[in-house]
């Protein structure tokens, strides 16, 4: 690994291994936030869910950030980090140089000097952001976005396996009650 690459193979494993080795959506978003600021050394992480209905992201688990950060103010779609409507990954080496951001006033309170923001998609359609929060200026070289953007793949995958097991586990309930309801002796 060359001095400004953050990610090996190993890491990349590490951070796959956060994203299958959990039943719970929250806690799969939660270990790998937490991993990828430990193991990239970074300020922060948050993974984020596209809500339609409000073309909002929201805060599916954050790591390294404060309350009031994650807490400023709804992000969203086309406003934060603009670019073609989070459709590309996007890097602000240096936020105070930047008119991308949505809240740039509070990054800057956060102590975030850079942001990489890449969008997590599933057959083309976004249902999610990784973004990364960094207390100092940060040149991501190709090789760490190539691996960044192969894990926010991996987490539209991930996404779209939760969702379909609670609908397949909220399935079963209901038909669990129907037939406890059909199948009662009547005396």
């Amino acid at each position: 690994m060359t001095d400004n690459n953050r990610i090996d193979v190993g890491i990349l494993k590490l951070l796959f291994d956060a994203t299958t080795g959990s039943n719970q959506l929250e806690t799969m978003a939660s270990r790998l936030t937490q991993l990828l600021v430990g193991t990239l050394g970074i300020k922060g992480a948050t993974v984020f869910m596209v809500n339609p209905e409000f073309e909002a992201l929201e805060v599916l688990a954050a790591s390294g950030l404060s309350i009031n950060y994650i807490n400023k103010g709804p992000v969203l779609v086309d406003k934060s980090i603009k670019l073609a409507s989070n459709r590309e990954a996007v890097v602000i080496s240096d936020v105070s140089k930047s008119d991308k951001l949505q809240y740039p006033e509070n990054a800057k309170e956060e102590g975030i000097q850079a942001i990489v923001s890449i969008p997590i998609t599933l057959h083309g359609v976004i249902v999610g952001a990784l973004r990364l929060y960094d207390g100092a200026p940060w040149e991501v070289s190709e090789h760490d976005m190539e691996y960044l953007q192969v894990l926010a793949q991996n987490l539209g995958v991930t996404m779209m396996y939760f969702r379909l097991a609670t609908a397949l586990l909220a399935v079963k309930d209901n038909v669990d009650a129907i037939h406890s309801v059909w199948l009662r002796p009547t005396y």
